[in-house]
């Protein structure tokens, strides 16, 4: 039995999520998937998933095989690439998400700069804000920023985000320095919609707590947003990345810093449901170099 190749079998099963699939997308015949699957368990001395006539499901001993199975798959291809691409460059297409402002501030100029590196690649940068599907929109690599939900992809730490509450210096003459977020309930909030809505969450202490926020401006973009606040019309609630440029510019002030809630990470995902091609690997790496500093 050659182990490697019913390993990547295995994966391939599991992956596709039957036999059949795994034989029609490994281009080869379904009894040859099932003889592989067999000989593998009868090896192992162990039943690596329960079937029935209907579906398939990992064993407990599949789960723990399985990811013992990618990473010695994974270590396998990387001493390849060592011996017999050491020189070579990544090429090929590549497909990127990240939320719009963040991709436009720090994601696009690091794969600029990524695609000047290795002229070979051919990169799509796809800014989009919400939660995308990667495996099902065909998507290599997203940027996140937030705790990470989906427990299929791998997620690699670049750094963190603060979430807090701003407000313009002019509007904090004519209006007065908060001192509690209770305060805002009488204040006029710019909001923007599309993450944080009419709730604002704070801390006080380990307690956390909303504020219901109400006010004259309600946007579905954090540009807008954020430029009317500079205006003078609110105060407004941003992750501190978007709003950075103003904070050095002092035309937007921090307010309620002690009431924040903890700090958002950001990362990197990639789905593991197949080896990572040389171009994946390299852009993961180049990208957490770009960003590692990140942390605001």
């Amino acid at each position: 039995m050659d182990k490697l190749k019913a390993m990547h079998t295995f994966i391939r099963i599991v992956d596709e999520g039957s036999l059949t699939a795994a034989a029609r997308a490994m281009d080869c015949s379904l009894p040859a998937v099932v003889r592989s699957l067999a000989a593998l368990e009868a090896h192992l001395g162990v039943r690596l998933f329960n079937r029935t006539t209907r579906r398939i499901s990992l064993t407990e001993e599949g789960k723990h095989y399985l990811e013992n199975c990618r990473q010695l798959l994974t270590a396998v291809e990387d001493a390849e690439t060592a011996l017999t691409a050491e020189a070579a460059e990544p090429a090929g297409n590549l497909v990127i998400t990240a939320p719009v402002l963040f991709g436009q501030m720090y994601v696009a100029p690091a794969v600029t700069r990524f695609v000047q590196r290795y002229d070979k690649m051919r990169c799509n940068v796809v800014l989009l804000d919400r939660v995308v599907n990667l495996l099902e929109e065909g998507i290599d690599v997203g940027i996140r920023i937030g705790q990470m939900e989906d427990s299929s992809l791998i997620a690699q730490p670049l750094g963190s985000m603060r979430r807090m509450v701003v407000a313009s210096p002019d509007y904090l003459r004519r209006h007065g320095l908060p001192k509690h977020p209770k305060d805002l309930l009488s204040a006029n909030c710019v909001r923007f919609s599309a993450a944080t809505g009419p709730w604002w969450t704070f801390y006080e202490g380990s307690k956390q707590f909303n504020v219901a926020v109400t006010g004259n401006l309600d946007f579905n973009q954090a540009a807008p947003a954020i430029e009317a606040c500079v205006a003078g019309l609110g105060f407004g609630m941003f992750i501190s990345y978007q709003i950075a440029p103003y904070l050095k510019q002092k035309r937007l002030k921090i307010v309620l810093a002690k009431f924040e809630p903890p700090p958002r990470p950001i990362s990197v995902v990639y789905p593991h449901a197949r080896l990572l091609p040389t171009r994946t690997r390299v852009f993961i790496d180049w990208i957490k170099q770009e960003l590692q500093d990140l942390k605001q």
